[in-house]
């Protein structure tokens, strides 16, 4: 059995009937929906035709919220239906970020994820769902997809239909009849600016506009109602990712300096600052993380209710295990004065995946193809490599430690910073994937984030550090290649909010 929604959009009159009952069968707070009606309009005056499209949980077969849910608070149904229980959700917002077609948000009143779960309750005592029953024109129909007598499944075999993103790979159980195709891709509508009541289209509060967005073609299909969407991560995952790439590339680079023979008169730099910087950033990247969720009391479920299939599970043990590694790292420094060759090169191996492990996890978030970039996982580890050398290069510097050390630390960054922006530019430039791409990277180009990108994270983050690298590393002078350590560090912050207010600025429904 396998429950799904067919819905008639010639039959739909657009008068949200369906979100009116949809609100008052689960109590839904103002300001956020379940099913929403969205309008379009085609043509040029006096020719102009307006389309509807009832947008909502697709309660897919392959559902990537499920998959990325840490928790097992969104799970699947035997009969189909995907369903949640907020009793388990922490408020990550990752599952926001994993569906492609917008259906989940934060109910303020419980601080936790939410959706259309087909009325799960009506249709366990045999009800169809208040959307269903409500529909004026009965545009709206369910049943079962497994059935081949069912209304939905006639449908589906027999008639022209359509769903929403195949290409994400999610198998959606939404199907759509007579549906215009421009309402299933917002990358082919054209925000409106202006609207009967305002002056401005308030969804453009939250997201920044790139000059993609915008079809000057005639008669384009332009948006005129829609639901506003807040982009669920801000500057606290941002921040995060900044102090994870240090504290995974302290201990990284320290071990690549031992490995290069170079810690033997720099015990105290390499073998104790060194993973108490570690334990410092990660501790901070701990902080941050819990700081972000919506209910940060529950963050411990992320041990005792995991879902192994979730990167948000396996980012937390890798985290644990390193500060472990690290924390071994700093006894035995202190108490053997040595470090065991195993020991080092476990700790570097675990720095990889501290380092890493986010790449996957960023593939898990499927509704944003930015962060769907095949070389990310390559760009994480070299931002650790800035990040670890950046961080130990100043530390070299303030301890006044061997002029061997402190020149190392400033090569491992020079070559760093080239790697990292050899890699940043490959991202952007890399031939689209899909038209979200297309738009996300035009808007580090050359959109609304292009100042911030080419002055903050090229120009002051990459190519001035480099020059002072060059110059400090000619002169053999510390306090100007810890200078430009600063600067790097300021463009990797940089280069983290962007990234993260890239990927999320374009529109998933």
């Amino acid at each position: 059995m396998r429950y799904g929604f067919v819905i008639d959009q010639d039959r739909c009159i657009g008068c949200h009937a369906c979100t009116v009952a949809c609100k008052e069968e689960h109590d839904v707070a103002v300001g956020v929906f379940r099913t929403w009606v969205k309008y379009i309009e085609k043509g040029s005056y006096p020719d102009v035709r307006r389309h509807f499209g009832v947008m909502r949980c697709n309660h897919c077969d392959s559902a990537p919220c499920v998959e990325i849910c840490p928790t097992s608070a969104l799970f699947r149904r035997e009969n189909g239906i995907v369903d949640f229980d907020n009793s388990r959700c922490i408020g990550c917002k990752s599952c926001m970020q994993a569906c492609p077609y917008d259906a989940l948000y934060i109910d303020p009143k419980t601080d936790t994820a939410a959706k259309c779960n087909f009325c799960a309750h009506r249709v366990d005592v045999g009800v169809e769902p208040a959307c269903v029953i409500v529909c004026p024109t009965q545009a709206i129909m369910t049943g079962d997809l497994d059935d081949s007598q069912s209304r939905v499944s006639r449908i589906v075999a027999s008639a022209k239909v359509a769903v929403r993103k195949p290409h994400k790979g999610t198998a959606p159980k939404l199907f759509y009849v007579g549906i215009d195709g421009d309402l299933l891709e917002p990358s082919r509508m054209r925000p409106e600016r202006t609207a009967m009541w305002a002056d401005h289209n308030p969804l453009d509060n939250d997201r920044p506009a790139t000059g993609a967005d915008y079809d000057g073609t005639p008669g384009s299909a332009r948006i005129v109602y829609d639901v506003a969407r807040a982009a669920p991560w801000g500057a606290i995952p941002a921040a995060y990712l900044w102090t994870k790439s240090i504290a995974a590339g302290v201990l990284l680079v320290a071990g690549l300096l031992i490995a290069a023979g170079r810690g033997g008169r720099n015990q105290m730099l390499l073998g104790i600052v060194s993973p108490i910087l570690a334990l410092l950033f990660l501790g901070i990247t701990g902080i941050l993380l819990i700081a972000d969720l919506k209910q940060p009391w529950r963050f411990y479920y992320l041990i005792t209710k995991p879902n192994p299939r979730s990167w948000l599970v396996w980012g937390t043990y890798i985290l644990i295990v390193y500060g472990v590694l690290a924390a071994a790292w700093l006894a035995c420094a202190v108490l053997l004065g040595a470090l065991p060759l195993a020991l080092t090169i476990t700790s570097a191996l675990l720095a990889i995946c501290a380092a890493c492990y986010s790449g996957f996890l960023f593939a898990q978030a499927k509704g944003r193809d930015l962060w769907q970039s095949p070389v990310f996982i390559w760009h994480l580890l070299v931002q650790a490599l800035i990040g670890g050398s950046a961080v130990l290069n100043v530390a070299a510097w303030l301890s006044n430690a061997d002029m061997v050390i402190a020149l190392a630390t400033a090569y491992f960054l020079f070559v760093s910073l080239l790697f990292g922006l050899t890699m940043i530019l490959v991202e952007l430039a890399l031939p689209s994937m899909s038209e979200d791409y297309r738009r996300a990277a035009d808007l580090v180009w050359r959109g609304e984030l292009s100042a911030r990108f080419w002055i903050g994270v090229v120009l002051v983050g990459t190519a001035s550090p480099m020059i002072i690298l060059g110059l400090g590393i000619a002169a053999s002078n510390p306090t100007a290649t810890a200078a430009a350590a600063l600067l790097a560090l300021f463009g990797l912050g940089v280069f983290e909010t962007i990234w993260i207010k890239a990927g999320q600025a374009v529109p998933l429904s």
